[in-house]
């Protein structure tokens, strides 16, 4: 007895890897929960300080940790959220490949020049 439906199997897709996407989805979403709250707090109790109070505060271990992971876990939930609302609603292969392509490098981008400006603050000294 095969688990597959008679589709895939016609198909030879075999079965696809959307249940482990839902999970990490759903485990980033769960992580950004205290990330956010975190950070949230944090800049409000820093609101007003001078530049060198907020960069005393990023070169905290803990603080420059909490930051990357924060802006981490955020593009890589994004970048699972935007793949799966362009593979449902982009329908033409090329421009779907190209805007998921487009998009991991946009996010890949930000996220990157993101955690390097967070250890350039941290580490300036």
């Amino acid at each position: 007895m095969s688990l597959l439906t008679p589709f895939k199997r016609a198909s030879g897709l075999g079965t696809t890897s959307g249940v482990s996407h839902w999970w990490i989805q759903r485990v980033t979403a769960v992580a950004l929960i205290p990330l956010v709250l975190w950070m949230v707090f944090s800049v409000a109790a820093h609101t007003g300080d001078d530049y060198a109070s907020v960069a005393a505060w990023f070169a905290q271990p803990f603080t420059t940790t909490m930051l990357t992971l924060f802006v981490f876990t955020a593009f890589f939930h994004a970048s699972l959220g935007l793949t799966v609302v362009i593979e449902d609603y982009v329908h033409h292969e090329g421009i779907k490949l190209a805007a998921l392509i487009g998009m991991k490098l946009v996010l890949v981008l930000l996220g990157t020049s993101s955690i390097l400006s967070i250890l350039r603050v941290a580490f300036a000294g």
